[in-house]
């Protein structure tokens, strides 16, 4: 038995198989992940700088991903400003990120109060977390998160030292009228990762498709919410 593992493993990685295997990852690399990345956005808003860029200045991987959501934006924002863990959830795949509670279908008064520096939780017992890190009425939310995975918990981006270990970037949600009463959301994702030789086969195999399959979730939500009178 201690033999026939090593013969199989020798038989499964065979020149054909690792050619094959990176020929699967060259057509992912150069063919689908540009779009994951750039899911509904045009390539000026693809390549354009927004609010917030800044706080991630030396970026190790970035998306922006736009949808046309059928309501002006001081009718989207009402649904933007009440996100959260601990509010009216994310309006993604709720079993994923909001414990299997469902997120609201309802524009609820005391969730519309938001400032700068504020904590939206990210887990149930709130020891992860996104920072309001950049507040613009009906134009601008800019999310951070600042992570130590070894920890499992988020951490004050001033705090010192910081972890060895940590993922930190923003989720930024930027919006602007659009023709026949609609609005253009925007979302921009920055983040830096460290030590960036762990980080980065996280980031491509799991980080970034993930984030695709949610954010997208998002937007079919939105367009649906935004058709919703917000008062």
């Amino acid at each position: 038995m201690r033999q026939t593992r090593p013969r199989t493993l020798r038989r499964t990685l065979t020149p054909a198989f690792l050619t094959a295997a990176s020929a699967a990852l060259a057509v992912y690399a150069l063919r689908f992940r540009p779009k994951l990345l750039t899911w509904g956005a045009t390539p000026s808003e693809a390549h354009r700088a927004y609010p917030g860029d800044e706080m991630v200045p030396y970026a190790d991987g970035s998306s922006t991903m736009a949808t046309t959501l059928p309501a002006p934006p001081e009718r989207v924002w009402p649904w933007l400003v009440q996100m959260g863990g601990d509010r009216g959830g994310w309006y993604s795949w709720d079993r994923l990120d909001h414990w299997g509670h469902p997120s609201t279908e309802r524009i609820v008064p005391a969730w519309q109060e938001l400032r700068e520096g504020q904590r939206l939780d990210a887990t149930r017992d709130g020891s992860c977390w996104f920072g309001v890190a950049l507040l613009e009425p009906n134009r601008t939310l800019v999310l951070r998160s600042d992570l130590d995975p070894i920890a499992g918990r988020s951490f004050d981006p001033w705090s010192e030292p910081l972890p060895a270990v940590r993922m930190d970037g923003i989720w930024a949600f930027h919006l602007s009228p659009a023709p026949g009463g609609a609005t253009r959301l925007v979302v921009r994702t920055r983040g830096q990762s460290r030590p960036r030789w762990l980080a980065r086969p996280f980031d491509l195999l799991l980080g970034e498709p993930a984030h695709f399959v949610m954010q997208t979730r998002q937007f079919h939500n939105l367009r649906r919410l935004a058709r919703t009178p917000a008062v």
